[in-house]
């Protein structure tokens, strides 16, 4: 794991309060995603929309998930995990995975159709992208933890992607004039 150095302007000001960050942070849209692994921790899904490219070359990808999930500790022992990005038609699963079900169980493999890729972690039949990784780097930020992936197989489809903005689902469609 990589050593950051702290900046030394980081004691010159103060944190912004908590619900003043998370008001800023809730009208920024975001994609929804499940984060998948399999392995030696045990089969995991959690849904996040803190999921980014960090590189092409190599290719690498982060997602940050809550340090209180039980996937943080699945993940890190499996070394591995799929990204994959949700369709506008999959706001159930996500809620599935986020633990609030509008019904049947949290976390529930069972309510999706999945395959394995490479890394052998869960990968959604019709996600509108899925990319498996195997760990490059992990760190702890906060109150998450930072997977960073290096991107071995990757999917898509061309279909509409799930956003999340201001506690609401959304379809991106074009602006209009």
């Amino acid at each position: 794991m990589t050593k950051v150095l702290v900046d030394r302007t980081e004691n010159l000001f103060d944190s912004v309060d908590v619900d003043t960050f998370v008001g800023a942070m809730r009208v920024q849209a975001a994609a929804v995603n499940l984060v998948t692994s399999d392995g030696p921790g045990g089969k995991t899904g959690v849904t996040v929309s803190a999921m980014t490219a960090v590189s092409a070359e190599p290719p690498l990808l982060l997602a940050c998930v809550n340090r209180r999930s039980p996937s943080v500790a699945a993940i890190r022992q499996n070394g591995v995990f799929c990204i994959n990005a949700l369709s506008a038609e999959q706001s159930e699963l996500a809620n599935t995975f986020a633990g609030r079900p509008s019904y049947g169980q949290p976390f529930d493999f069972s309510t999706a159709d999945w395959v394995t890729l490479s890394t052998a972690s869960p990968a959604l039949v019709d996600a509108v992208a899925n990319l498996d990784c195997v760990i490059h780097d992990i760190v702890e930020a906060g109150s998450h933890t930072i997977f960073i992936g290096r991107v071995v197989g990757a999917a898509h489809r061309n279909v509409k992607p799930l956003v999340y903005c201001d506690r609401t689902y959304l379809a991106p469609g074009p602006l209009t004039e």
